[in-house]
């Protein structure tokens, strides 16, 4: 079964409800991915969406310790010494950031077929990965 992996930006609009609009496309995002077990992650992105809760919106700690609990049941990356040098390659002949590279590289390495973001190019294929954009679709 392929799996989807979905970016940080993404999530924060799940816990952030200051975009009515975003909030509930990423909400249904979430809930489609849980429901059909294709949910797929990076640890980056787990760090990222639980200092940008505790940080950026002051979420209490526990409830940012909630939102990271509801990812115990997807597909998670951790990154090797060998996958920064595989981002490297990335950033390089896609010409994307270091970060952006980190997660396509964790997604190409759970075999995901989508990667949900806002960060790149909607459609764009990076070998066997598509680079969607759910707010545009």
């Amino acid at each position: 079964m392929s799996v989807e992996c979905v970016d940080t930006n993404i999530l924060i609009y799940v816990f952030d409800s200051a975009s009515p609009i975003k909030h509930k496309i990423a909400g249904e995002l979430l809930t489609s991915l849980n429901q059909s077990s294709k949910g797929a992650i990076s640890i980056q992105v787990l760090t990222e969406l639980y200092s940008t809760a505790t940080r950026k919106l002051r979420h209490p700690i526990e409830r940012s310790q909630s939102a990271l609990s509801l990812f115990r049941n997807w597909r998670i990356h951790s990154t090797s010494h060998a996958d920064l040098l595989l981002a490297s390659q990335l950033q390089q002949q896609h010409q994307i950031s270091w970060r952006d590279a980190l997660i396509v590289n964790s997604a190409q390495q759970l075999n995901a077929s989508i990667l949900w973001t806002e960060d790149l190019n909607h459609n764009q294929h990076i070998g066997n990965l598509t680079i969607r954009n759910p707010l545009l679709d």
